[in-house]
């Protein structure tokens, strides 16, 4: 039966597809502590998820039913990927359609915090009508990204998207990626009809950390920024984390930032969503954002289409082979 449940919803252009090729696609929201049931009981053979909806052992020993886990994102460190693969089931994701989103989500983090768009943006609509000049003077220091050093941790696809948008704005490039020793960057410019490659050989990590006033971070998971990092890192460097929570040490940045050493943050992501820390939130010197990397009427048309594609051809091959 083609039935399909995305759980974390999809873009109606993906659902259009998915039910032009006969599926059913629901879309209504069921609760984790639900989810087993309801599967079973509608017997759905595809699961849609993105970064909520976890899918451990528990849920895939449980739903034999299961053909297809469709991860509509990146990172797939929500389902147990392996396992699933064990028991037969395909796993699909979308790994380059929200690449240029989040890399300009970067940026908004980086010019929010370069220029103290963050803070100023809370002061002014209560004090800016009676205190106009002293905030004008408060956050008359902003700094400009143009020939500044921005080191990029991870250079997969969305390291490189960080990459074009920074050469475009004047930037070095400093790149670290144990997987990727040099990648060849295609820098588009449509008003002149035209493209240009460059070529970024990435560096061992301690000379990114070393010699870049901007750290931005692009990996799967891991603990990759501890006090042993920032030591490494330049007096007053800006670190943005728009790719997993826990990536950075949390307390370790909070107390980079209360010493001086780190000059500000911009984060998307944290350790215990969607509950994360309150110190965090209310720092001054960073900048949040609720998760909301790949969240752009763009990236979610991208995502639905690559996914809904993918999904049509892998359940052709599955019912060819069965």
């Amino acid at each position: 039966m083609k039935k399909i449940l995305a759980n974390d919803g999809i873009d109606n252009i993906g659902k259009e597809i998915l039910e032009k090729a006969g599926f059913i696609v629901d879309t209504n929201k069921v609760p984790q502590e639900k989810l087993i049931d309801i599967i079973n009981e509608n017997e759905y053979t595809v699961l849609i998820v993105r970064s909520a909806t976890q899918v451990r052992k528990d849920l895939i020993d449980a739903c034999p039913n299961l053909k297809i886990i469709a991860r509509g994102g990146v990172g797939m460190d929500n389902i147990d990927v392996e396992y699933a693969k064990q028991k037969g089931i395909v796993i699909i994701n979308t790994p380059a359609a929200s690449s240029h989103s989040v890399a300009e989500l970067v940026f908004a983090h980086l010019l929010n915090l370069a220029r103290f768009t963050h803070l100023s943006n809370r002061e002014m609509p209560v004090s800016g009508h009676k205190e106009f000049n002293a905030l004008k003077k408060k956050y008359a220091e902003g700094i400009e990204l143009k020939n500044k050093t921005i080191g990029i941790i991870g250079f997969g696809r969305i390291g490189q998207e960080v990459a074009k948008m920074a050469i475009g704005v004047g930037m070095n490039v400093l790149a670290y990626d144990p997987y990727v020793v040099s990648a060849e960057i295609e820098l588009e410019f449509p008003f002149l009809k035209r493209k240009l490659d460059v070529s970024i050989k990435t560096e061992k990590i301690e000379v990114v950390l070393k010699n870049s006033d901007f750290i931005t971070l692009h990996v799967p998971g891991g603990c990759i920024i501890t006090k042993k990092e920032i030591d490494q890192m330049k007096d007053g460097v800006i670190i943005i984390n728009a790719s997993r929570g826990g990536v950075i040490n949390e307390n370790d940045l909070l107390n980079a930032l209360n010493s001086g050493k780190i000059r500000a943050a911009g984060l998307d992501v944290f350790e215990n969503e969607p509950h994360p820390n309150i110190n965090l939130l209310n720092h001054p010197k960073i900048s949040v954002s609720p998760h909301i990397g790949a969240s752009t009427m763009e990236a979610q048309q991208r995502i639905a289409t690559e996914l809904s594609e993918k999904i049509i051809q892998t359940f052709e091959k599955i019912q060819i082979h069965s």
